[in-house]
């Protein structure tokens, strides 16, 4: 569809003028907005607080990313084609405030406001600002070269989820997670004279663990690895692979010590402690007011019991990439720790952030296991199902088509053998380059965006197009082979933008643009003018409030 035809389409929407939408995400008052492009676009400019929400898999995100119907909602895309879709689906699904951005994203630069590239941006200039703020004292990966390979008295702590760190870190480094470094450093690192260096892949964890552990007051000398694992191979030195190294469970001693140390920090930016009966309020007015539950513990921890309705984030990572889990701005957040620490640090780094209304909570919960998330629509369409079974016996007698609308890193991976690839959203664009041959397949991870795309494909399509029960998770509980690489890619994999050391080519080129583009951040926010990060409260006491 042309932008012209859009417009016209679009023309019974509500619209919002871009100073419009400027007044209205500084005003204090709850709204979302949303960009529905794919991720690669959106990447590479986008508005500072958009959250990306791609048109291609809006239902499986909206729920949890903007969980009340009644929230002002604005929608933005390049010429309001995408927007005027997902506008229309979101009122399908009950949301009742949604507007689209005039112009989309060009029109707010032609109105002379700031854009932005990259993803997890407010993260990543709050990272910024830390440092700058705080004056977080760093080391560079030589000097931690030299000291390794001397046997000083120090330890790495690598603040990334688990996976990350196994896939690459530093010599000796030892798999601490963000909200983990309070609560464990002390036994990690039990004599005074021994040097933490917290490090991540690039910046942002770095820095913020290791602020973490200066605020706390733990009495070792703190300093980040200046650009993580990043900065260590354009370095020209080796990070490890595999490891496992992870940090025990905390001692009596430690764990006293990391309360102790937490309230203080807590208490410094106004944290407020919440009991179970006040959740409970606050859940009883989530129709009017928006609520997110966050258990920031380990995942593991999660798994083993947590609260009715909490969703698993892991502090670091809420603090990191807070545009992925909250997708309203000023939202209530309620955070759930039952060692009382991470919940601490992480509602502390969330209220500096400029989050108001952020509590936490010491609880456990009785519940198990991964909650399903929540999907709008119906995706249970038993006429449309095929299972792995049937499909398998297809797809050896040559009499199915499958196409695959996982994301392009999940197909690259591995995916049905045979099957094509494409965007659920540009279907119309990808089928012409699809040679249909028997039966029309839908699958995708786990068969819930396959379901919900059999309508969309059905009307492009002559034959009956059916999906894949359980997608391709499914397919391989069986036991059934997958197939890695890109063959049949019927579309351009624009749905996912790639960290520099996931790309095929040019890695340490991105490596450094990446890392120039984390710096440059902090003066870009500051034009922008609509962030309220909060100055360190012990090291800044009386000062103004900070990047305006």
């Amino acid at each position: 569809m042309s932008g012209t035809t859009a417009a016209a389409v679009s023309a019974g929407a509500a619209r919002v003028e871009p100073r419009r939408l400027r007044a209205m995400l500084v005003d204090g008052r709850e709204m979302a907005l949303l960009d529905v492009r794919e991720e690669l676009i959106y990447s590479q400019s986008h508005l500072l607080h958009a959250r990306s929400a791609p048109l291609s898999r809006l239902e499986l995100r909206v729920a949890a990313l903007v969980p009340r119907c009644g929230t002002r909602i604005v929608l933005c895309d390049d010429d309001e084609t995408l927007a005027t879709r997902a506008a229309d689906s979101l009122r399908r699904h009950g949301y009742t405030d949604v507007s689209i951005l005039t112009g989309g994203v060009p029109g707010w630069a032609a109105a002379g406001f700031e854009l932005f590239s990259g993803v997890n941006v407010p993260s990543k200039a709050f990272g910024e600002f830390v440092e700058h703020d705080s004056g977080t004292p760093g080391i560079e990966p030589q000097e931690l070269d030299r000291l390794l390979r001397s046997r000083a008295d120090l330890v790495v702590l690598d603040s990334r989820p688990f996976d990350e760190y196994s896939r690459m870190s530093i010599p000796t480094g030892i798999d601490v997670p963000g909200a983990e470094l309070v609560l464990r450093a002390r036994d990690l690192a039990p004599s005074p004279g021994t040097t933490i260096v917290v490090n991540c892949a690039g910046r942002t964890r770095s820095i913020i663990g290791a602020q973490s552990l200066i605020n706390a007051g733990v009495p070792n000398k703190v300093v980040a690895l200046r650009n993580g694992t990043m900065g260590w191979s354009l370095a020209g030195l080796t990070c490890e692979t595999g490891q496992s190294r992870r940090a025990p469970p905390p001692s009596p001693d430690g764990l006293a010590w990391a309360k102790e140390a937490a309230g203080r920090v807590a208490a410094a930016y106004g944290v407020q402690r919440i009991d179970r009966a006040a959740l409970e309020h606050f859940q009883a007015e989530a129709q009017e007011r928006t609520l997110y539950l966050f258990d920031v513990r380990d995942p593991d921890e999660y798994r083993g019991g947590h609260l009715p309705g909490a969703v698993s984030a892991p502090g670091g990572q809420l603090v990191q990439a807070t545009d992925q889990y909250v997708g309203t701005l000023g939202a209530r957040i309620v955070v759930v720790d039952d060692a009382d620490v991470r919940a601490l640090m992480t509602a502390s780094w969330l209220r500096q952030m400029g989050w108001r209304d952020v509590f936490v909570l010491a609880e456990r919960g009785t519940e198990t296991g991964v909650p399903a998330p929540a999907v709008l629509g119906e995706i249970d369409r038993p006429a449309a199902r095929i299972d792995a079974a049937a499909l398998r016996g297809l797809v050896d007698r040559g009499e199915a088509t499958v196409i695959d609308v996982s994301t392009s890193r999940a197909y690259r991976g591995g995916h049905i053998p045979g099957a094509w690839f494409a965007i659920r959203s540009r279907l119309a664009t990808a089928l012409p380059k699809i040679a249909v041959e028997g039966a029309v397949v839908l699958t995708s991870e786990d068969g819930a965006l396959a379901s919900l795309a059999v309508d969309e494909a059905q009307a492009l399509i002559r034959g009956p197009v059916r999906y894949l029960d359980g997608g391709n998770a499914a397919w391989t509980s069986a036991g059934h082979p997958v197939e890695p690489g890109d063959a049949r890619m019927a579309d351009e994999p624009i749905d996912a933008w790639l960290k520099p050391y996931e790309r095929a080519a040019g890695i340490s080129a991105a490596m450094s643009d990446y890392l120039a583009w984390e710096i440059d951040l902090i003066d870009r926010i500051k034009r922008d003018g609509t962030c309220h990060f909060l100055p360190n409260a012990r090291r800044n006491a009386g000062s103004p409030a900070g990047v305006r």
